[in-house]
């Protein structure tokens, strides 16, 4: 496991957890989640992808609910929506990882602690996004976003409370 993989595993634990205590001290779960694991992790990495999403939260939300019409934000499962929102927020803001690589990561992710559609809706939302990105456009991959097929995943959540800063 790379440093940035389980740094993306820390972000997403954090983040998915908060989601369900906004009132959180959020460096708190952040310390605690770090401390988890007995591995190198890249700090730096971390809060930067912590606040960024944070910060963009409404930004990427509106984002999802453009790319997934058919799956208001509110009903998308929390760590679907939680996966999503970070490889949004790298795709949009944080562009030093090749798009290939953060929606490779955000489907691992995706299978590894979502649901068993939950891969699928994250590649196809992602792919769709990807395709539909005029930054792209040239990317030598673009061609394999093509073929990315739009999954919907079954499950739901309770509607999130709005996300604020400690």
């Amino acid at each position: 496991m790379s440093n940035r993989h389980l740094s993306r595993i820390i972000v997403l634990q954090t983040l998915y957890e908060w989601d369900f205590r906004p009132e959180a001290n959020l460096a708190e779960l952040t310390r605690l989640n770090i401390e988890n694991f007995n591995e190198p992790i890249d700090r730096e990495f971390i809060e930067r992808m912590m606040a960024g999403v944070i910060g963009a939260v409404v930004e990427i939300d509106a984002i999802i609910a453009r790319a997934a019409p058919e799956w208001p934000v509110e009903q998308i499962a929390s760590i679907d929506k939680t996966v999503l929102r970070m490889a949004i927020y790298e795709l949009q803001h944080d562009r030093e990882t090749p798009p290939r690589v953060v929606i490779n990561e955000a489907v691992e992710l995706a299978k590894a602690f979502g649901g068993d559609n939950s891969s699928k809706f994250i590649n196809g939302v992602l792919g769709t996004l990807y395709r539909d990105d005029p930054r792209y456009a040239d990317d030598e991959s673009s061609a394999e976003a093509d073929n990315v097929e739009m999954t919907d995943t079954t499950q739901s959540i309770e509607p999130l409370e709005e996300l604020h800063d400690e």
